[in-house]
């Protein structure tokens, strides 16, 4: 029996997400990213094509470690502008069912406290259907228009997430009792005052002494993505996440983290597959292989290795504009994402080492991740064999152009995944949490949100 491939769509509200320089061809609506019903028409979209969710990227600052400036990201719209994923969340909830929805927000620049609230709102106004991403961050933009001189370092940045997420777990799991609300209009009792309990934090970066100001969502603690691979990240995610992003160039290195991740998640104590994973892919298709290899050809054509490389400089905290292009990468630190830099000091599939050209030719379309191109049939050969040789569940779907590349998915590539019995043809009921593991809507006993529901925490720390 075929293993069952899961999609979710890769987008942000922004103009140049993961191919920069496309938002200059004609199909392309990434500019359309204002309009509230881009995101209502594109929602509906990944519905009908029974995408798992519509996970949305986010950054707070710009792209400015190529040559030492952010001119370059502002020419090329290269994740900026750039607008707040959160609030198009209700919008697309309302015209929607099942879809659910992972929001990229960072560890380091809001207080625990207020975001609690504002997650718990929206897993309300989705009916259970919110996922949150966590970030630590990696831009020193970002950082410096915070107040910070720098990012922390990378595995400093991770220990302040570990306690982030301790606050946020004792304010959704255990400061209020499930039948706290009764409602009761004869005695005028709307919540019973001692079925609501502060959580009493005190720790190293927060003070938090009181109750969630929210009532408990139908998730309660809303599902935890998470898309670090450093072993920092890895250990992270082996704790907290439900559904892990990765990417990576080629199968290898994908397989190779996938195994990885796996791996940490039975030495925390829970099942090898208690996470979905998926890997960062692009996808390029029509009715036929010449069809597709020819749209392509046509995407390439407006694709900016410039752009680029501005990504990939910020994603690896190294000023790509001092190398040659014909330039190995070498062995270099990172204080971003320490794992991208890995991937890329592997060989490629030729059997050579990466160039600053190789990194910047294979990350114009589709960024971080592969690309895939040909008809419905190939993809689909390709997406199995990918998946029988990685271990990964399904694929983080970036676009090439909005929404013209989900439209050709979900019109060539979902049907045969369908007939193959390898794709799901409807979504089973409940919460995003119960769709992805169809284990009831609330966190398992295995994770650590678990740890800290009522009367499981002391409240003194």
């Amino acid at each position: 029996m075929a293993r069952v491939i899961r999609f979710n769509a890769f987008d942000m509200n922004c103009v140049a997400h993961q191919s920069p320089g496309l938002w200059r061809h004609p199909h392309d609506q990434s500019w359309r990213y204002k309009d509230l019903t881009y995101w209502t028409e594109l929602a509906q979209l990944l519905e009908r094509g029974r995408f798992d969710g519509l996970f949305i990227a986010d950054v707070l600052g710009t792209y400015d470690i190529y040559g030492a400036s952010d001119e370059a990201a502002i020419r090329q719209a290269a994740q900026i502008p750039v607008g707040d994923p959160l609030l198009l969340v209700s919008a697309m909830a309302l015209v929607t069912e099942h879809l659910g929805f992972g929001i990229t927000t960072g560890t380091g620049f809001e207080h625990p406290y207020p975001f609690a609230r504002r997650l718990s709102t929206l897993d309300h106004l989705t009916n259970g259907r919110i996922g949150w991403n966590v970030v630590t961050g990696y831009l020193p933009s970002a950082a410096r228009n915070m107040g910070h001189e720098d990012q922390l370092e990378h595995d400093d940045r991770y220990d302040v997430a570990d306690e982030y997420l301790e606050v946020l777990y004792k304010l959704w799991e255990g400061s209020w009792e499930d039948d706290a609300v009764v409602k009761d209009a004869a005695s005028g009792i709307f919540t019973e005052p001692a079925k609501v309990h502060e959580i009493g934090h005190k720790g190293k970066h927060f003070s938090v002494p009181g109750i969630h100001i929210a009532e408990p969502s139908p998730q309660r603690t809303p599902v935890i993505y998470q898309a670090g691979a450093s072993s920092r990240g890895v250990r992270f995610a082996a704790e907290n996440a439900e559904a892990i992003f990765i990417a990576g160039p080629t199968k290898e290195v994908v397989a190779s983290t996938v195994k990885k991740i796996r791996d940490a998640l039975e030495a925390a104590g829970r099942d090898r597959y208690a996470a979905k994973i998926y890997t960062l892919l692009t996808i390029i298709t029509d009715e036929t292989d010449e069809a597709a290899q020819a749209k392509y050809e046509e995407y390439l054509s407006y694709a900016s290795e410039e752009g680029a490389l501005v990504f990939m400089s910020g994603w690896m905290g190294i000023d790509l504009s001092q190398y040659a292009l014909d330039e190995p990468i070498g062995n270099v630190k990172s204080n971003a994402i320490q794992s991208v830099v890995a991937s890329f000091q592997e060989n490629n599939e030729d059997g050579r080492e990466w160039t600053v050209g190789d990194i910047a030719r294979h990350s114009a379309i589709g960024g971080l991740g592969p690309f895939v191109v040909g008809s419905g049939e190939t993809i689909a050969d390709r997406l199995q064999q990918w998946v029988d040789e990685t271990d990964v569940d399904g694929f983080n779907l970036a676009y090439v152009v909005t929404p013209g590349t989900f439209e050709d998915i979900v019109e060539h590539v979902v049907p045969v995944l369908q007939e193959r019995g390898a794709y799901p043809t409807e979504y089973d009921e409940g919460t995003l949490r119960n769709k992805l593991h169809g284990a009831g809507d609330r966190v398992p006993d295995d994770h650590r949100a678990a740890k800290y529901r009522v009367g499981a925490f002391s409240r003194t720390a």
